[in-house]
Order: C-alpha cells, then sequence, then structure tokens
C-alpha cells in the first residue's frame, strides 16, 4: 500500500476504480467524480465513533471503530469484487483526510490479493485543487443574449477540436428561470465543483478553453471562487444575434414543455417582468402564441444581459453579428475571427483586441 499526493493519486492507474470510504452522507454532498463508495462506516456508525471520540477519547474510539468494522470484512471485499469484477486489481482508495478509514480499507483489499494507492491527505486535497488550478487556463467566454444559442454553439466549437467546459451541463440547470426544465436533478454544491475540477484537470493547459459567460451561480449551484473571478476578467466573444432567430431558438428549446410548467416558470419572474407583461405572457401562453411569450421574455432578459455585459465592456475582444443563426456557422465565424490570436495564458483582453 502506497500513499501518494493528489496528482499522482489522479494519474495512478488510469483504468483502476477509485473507491470512497467515507460514509454515504458525505459521499452525497461531494465526491470524486466517478468514485465509488464503500464506506467503513455507514452514517449512524461514524457519528457514534466521532462522540466516542470526543468524550473517550482516540484509543476507545479506535476500538469501537474495530468492532464495528470487524463483522463487514468479507462484505466489503465482496462489494469491491462487485465493482472490478476480479479478485486481483488496482484500487485507488481515499478517505476525508487520508487517516484510519481509507489505510484500514487498504490493508483489507491488499490482503485480499489487491493492490492499492491511497490518497494522502485524503478527500481535501482534492478540493483544493481549486486553488490556483483555474489560472492555468487562457479561458475565453461566449458571450450572446438569451435565446443565442450559446450552448450548441459550444457544441459545435468543441466538435471543430476547440477545449470546451459546458457549466450548464455540468450543472443540470440552462442558467434561467426556466433552467431547470428537462434537466436532471441538479448535483450539490460541492459536487458540481468537483465535477468543474474534474473538467479542467482532463483539458491541455497549453490550449485555450471556451466557456458560457455566466453569472457566479447556476440554479442553486455556484462556481468554484477562483473560476468565478478569472472568468471577470477574461476575453469575451459577444454573439449578435437577431431577435426574431432567437425567438425562434426558444420555441425549438422550449416549446415541447407542458404549459404548467412554463407558467410556473414565468410566474417566479412575474414581479420582475412586470404585472401587465406577466399577464399578457400567461395568457399568450395558453393561446399557444409562443413566440409571443418569447419576445415578452427577451425583452426582460435582455435589458439584464445587457446592464452586466456594460460592467466587462472593456473585455470584450470581438463582437460578431450573426446573419445565419446555424450554430456551425457561428461557430466557423468565431473560429475565423480569433485565428490571429496568440495562444498564451498572459495575453489580456486588450492586447487581442490589438491583434484581432
Amino acid at each position: 500500500m502506497k500513499t501518494i499526493p493528489v496528482q499522482q493519486f489522479i494519474e495512478a492507474f488510469p483504468d483502476a476504480p477509485v473507491i470512497d470510504a467515507r460514509s454515504p452522507g458525505e459521499y452525497l454532498k461531494g465526491h470524486i467524480p466517478d468514485a465509488f463508495n464503500i464506506p467503513l462506516f455507514e452514517n449512524e456508525e461514524r457519528a457514534k465513533i466521532g462522540i466516542t471520540y470526543k468524550m473517550r477519547g482516540k484509543e476507545t474510539a479506535v476500538k469501537e471503530g474495530l468492532k464495528i468494522a470487524g463483522p463487514k470484512m468479507a462484505t466489503l471485499i465482496e462489494n469491491l469484487e462487485k465493482i472490478t469484477h476480479s479478485k486481483r486489481t488496482k484500487v485507488k482508495i481515499y478517505c476525508w483526510r487520508g487517516g484510519m478509514r481509507s489505510s484500514s480499507i487498504a490493508w483489507l483489499f491488499e490482503t485480499a490479493g489487491h493492490e492499492c494507492v491511497v490518497l494522502e491527505n485524503g478527500y481535501k486535497s482534492y478540493r483544493n485543487l481549486m486553488t490556483g488550478l483555474f489560472d492555468r487556463f487562457q479561458i475565453m467566454l461566449l458571450g450572446g443574449e438569451t435565446g443565442a444559442g450559446k450552448t450548441k454553439v459550444l457544441q459545435e466549437l468543441h466538435k471543430a477540436g476547440e477545449q470546451v467546459v459546458d457549466l450548464e451541463k455540468l450543472a443540470n440547470h440552462k442558467g434561467s428561470a426556466f433552467g431547470a426544465i428537462g434537466e436532471a436533478v441538479q448535483p450539490t454544491y460541492e459536487h458540481f465543483q468537483n465535477l468543474v475540477i474534474d473538467a479542467f484537470l482532463n483539458l491541455d493547459q497549453d490550449k485555450r478553453v471556451f466557456l458560457e459567460d455566466e453569472s457566479s451561480h447556476i440554479g442553486k449551484v455556484g462556481l468554484p471562487e477562483n473560476l468565478w473571478k478569472k472568468m471577470k476578467t477574461s476575453a469575451v466573444v459577444y454573439i449578435s444575434v437577431k431577435l426574431q432567430d432567437r425567438i425562434r431558438n426558444l420555441v425549438a428549446d422550449y416549446g415541447r414543455y407542458d404549459k404548467s410548467q412554463l407558467e410556473a416558470c414565468i410566474r417566479k419572474i412575474g414581479k420582475k417582468l412586470g404585472g401587465q407583461h406577466e399577464k399578457s405572457a400567461i395568457a399568450s401562453l395558453q393561446n399557444g402564441d409562443l413566440s409571443t411569450v418569447a419576445g415578452i421574455l427577451l425583452h426582460y432578459y435582455d435589458k439584464s444581459y445587457r446592464f452586466l455585459l456594460e460592467r466587462k465592456k472593456i473585455n470584450i475582444i470581438q463582437t460578431i453579428e450573426i446573419s445565419d443563426p446555424d450554430p456551425k456557422h457561428i461557430a466557423a465565424a468565431i473560429l475565423h475571427k480569433l485565428k490571429s490570436a496568440e495562444i498564451n495564458p498572459e495575453i489580456t483582453p486588450a492586447m487581442m483586441k490589438e491583434q484581432l
């Protein structure tokens, strides 16, 4: 059994399963993406041992833990072999601090014939990767008003060979009052950040990364603070799509959903829309006039977005007027405009403007 630092842990045994030895409650709150939970202690057992530690000291708590864990040994090994489908394999294990839980399970698995590595300083060290991680990348933001089809443009940029992190996909939310419609349940706040960390760890630091120009929160989850700070100073490519095309995009994206869902979302922002606009939007919805609904909503969203965009106006390196709303053509236009830009992490938006 070896205990190794986080970067080595990530790179070690690429195809090996990652085992989270913490309690189910800890795991559900957030874990290393794709890790399997094989807890040494259940939630109640962990709480009991914690109370024993506080009241009676470490030695008594360890004995209590051994009493609980002892009868589980065969089951723990069986749970691993259900995952690995093998009696001899490589395994990566972590707990909260890289202490007794992970080392105990690693000892047990190695006794059963598996080869194990343990994450030094545990899950905490994975979370600490957020510090400094995003500063290593040249981030380029894709901006545009609601309905511009930015997510589809990001997908086309990815097909063209660009590095893309789709934050809304990771968040299971489209980033507006209507953002939860048609999406799975959002990850926890903590686990969303883990998914973002994982996405960046799989990128090439020498190449630019496209993100959508988001606010600090997407639905109920928030971006890692260091990423949000980086985004506030990152270059923005702004795509200007005609209103009628944006209305068509919204009708195509949301028109297939139940009217009751759409009405509930309209009522969420009713005060911001204004009483008359809210009534008009709901009436148009009930009459099946989705284009009018989209137009009313865009009046509100456009006003909000332009206010936010004004605050980062200095970061806009290129505004691209779109005559053809096809996402593939928009992506091609962006790449054509950026062809002369230096791929340099130190370059500023102002410097990019001069080059473009």
